[in-house]
């Protein structure tokens, strides 16, 4: 397996800050290595955690070991035997599946959706898809013509007469209490059992439950019947549960290399445990994030995705640092762009603007696709017979060579995160390092990176105006 590198050369020819300022600041970042390995070992052992530790959401470091040991040893009676069976059972019987989730329970399924699948996936024919269902995201707002339009998309009261009309549903949500989770499940859930003309047990036989092991969702799809029900571990908070069921699953509908995906995170573990700094990507990184908002009280991070398959990885990474960092009104504020196409929009403010950035490029070294060439045409008005023999990644690579001089020259700070390829390998090493340097950060700054109290103030003052309780 390739690994993913860090590269923060340009951090420090743009005088952001120093080699020594990272240097400096090394210790106290291992420290903080320390006291998250500490935090895995309370939660593996069910140790009693200080109350200012709480809540200890630090289950998700060793997932990945786990799952993969489990399957080694059981295959098809481990969790993930279990996830497999499932997803390939659900993608023979439908041809669409809606994953309904909000936050952590659907962010990084779409970001695996987006950077591991083809451009274009649900365009494709199902024999392109490697006879595997579409895929679509809901659930994760309240917005009325969408969801009119997606049933409309499933056909409405139309009856499935066969595998090419038929639908299913992956539910994701913890507690299943997320208002906006549980409207859309009941709505499509409604929908589901006419297309099944009315065969509650077909129906359920076509819906994925992810939830915690009790709670609203867990009642719901007992009383469903619903012959899996995939559990969301205690200790794995929903920013930090992309390797768990609520990733795997869409995953395994979708047919991805999940073994891989866990392989991936496993090989961070080691590097994260083991690794010096100038070869450890988590502490690296945290060094250069934490000294470069310390020195130059610079608070924006810029996560600058070169290719569109990583958008969805982007705002991913935005809400697990909001979530995680955004308390005691501390924490950096996260930016995804999307490059080349947001150098036409957001470039000239990151070139000229406040100097409050730091931007991270994530650049991905080899493509999936033979190199496209420009091409020789006998019009040239364009003036890009010069070019021909250049290829797309050619063009790719030279933007960032020229983008990153050019904020250079002006002492505008990158840094280069490379990923090998765009695989499922590559995308578990990147979820597992920025989920390992979000929570060494929160450790080294005093904040607790696990719970989001600000977001369940919202969850109360919605629920009691809908039922016309005074708050």
């Amino acid at each position: 397996m390739d690994p993913i590198r860090y590269d923060p050369t340009g951090v420090f020819v743009a005088g952001g800050i120093t080699r020594e300022d990272v240097a400096a600041i090394m210790p106290k970042v291992d420290a903080a290595r320390r006291e998250v390995l500490t935090d895995a070992e309370l939660w593996r052992t069910g140790g009693p955690v200080p109350p200012a530790q709480e809540p200890l959401d630090a289950g998700f470091i060793e997932l990945p070991d786990r799952l993969l040991a489990e399957y080694q040893k059981n295959r098809a009676t481990s969790e993930l035997g279990r996830i497999l069976a499932a997803g390939r059972r659900l993608a023979d019987e439908v041809d669409r599946v809606l994953v309904l989730g909000i936050g952590g329970s659907y962010m990084g399924a779409r970001a695996l959706f987006e950077s591991c699948c083809p451009p274009y996936y649900n365009e494709l024919a199902r024999s392109e898809r490697g006879s595997r269902p579409r895929v679509y995201f809901e659930g994760n707002n309240v917005d009325n013509d969408v969801t009119q339009g997606v049933l409309d998309l499933l056909g409405r009261d139309r009856v499935a007469a066969g595998v090419a009309d038929r639908w299913g549903i992956v539910v994701i949500s913890k507690s299943g209490g997320t208002l906006e989770t549980a409207v859309a499940f009941r709505q499509f859930l409604a929908a589901l059992r006419q297309s099944c003309g009315g065969d509650a047990k077909q129906a359920a036989r076509l819906v994925l439950p992810v939830t915690g092991q009790s709670g609203r969702l867990h009642d719901l799809a007992t009383a469903l019947g619903c012959g899996e029900i995939f559990n969301i571990p205690d200790g794995v908070g929903g920013r930090y549960s992309v390797l768990s069921a609520v990733g795997l699953v869409p995953a395994a509908v979708l047919g991805l290399d999940v073994v891989a995906l866990l392989e991936g995170a496993a090989a961070m573990n080691v590097r994260f445990r083991a690794a010096a700094a100038g070869d450890n990507p988590v502490l690296d990184y945290v060094a250069v994030c934490h000294q470069f908002e310390a020195k130059r009280d610079a608070h924006i991070r810029v996560l600058s995705t070169w290719g569109k398959s990583l958008e969805a990885a982007g705002m991913w990474h935005d809400q697990l640092l909001s979530e995680s960092l955004g308390k005691h009104e501390r924490g950096a504020t996260p930016l995804t762009v999307v490059n080349t196409r947001d150098l036409h929009s957001r470039g000239q403010q990151h070139q000229q603007g406040r100097r409050d950035k730091l931007i991270t490029n994530v650049i991905v070294d080899r493509p999936r696709r033979e190199p496209l060439a420009v091409g020789r045409s006998d019009l040239d008005q364009d003036k890009l017979n010069s070019l021909a023999a250049k290829t797309v990644p050619d063009i790719m690579a030279a933007a960032i060579a020229g983008t990153n001089r050019a904020y250079g020259e002006d002492g505008r700070p990158t840094a280069d995160l490379h990923l090998p390829r765009l695989d499922e390998a590559s995308i578990g090493q990147f979820f597992q390092m920025l989920m390992l340097a979000t929570a060494v950060e929160g450790r080294l700054i005093g904040i607790n990176p696990f719970g989001q109290p600000g977001v369940e103030s919202y969850k109360s003052h919605m629920n009691a105006i809908l039922r016309g309780e005074r708050t």
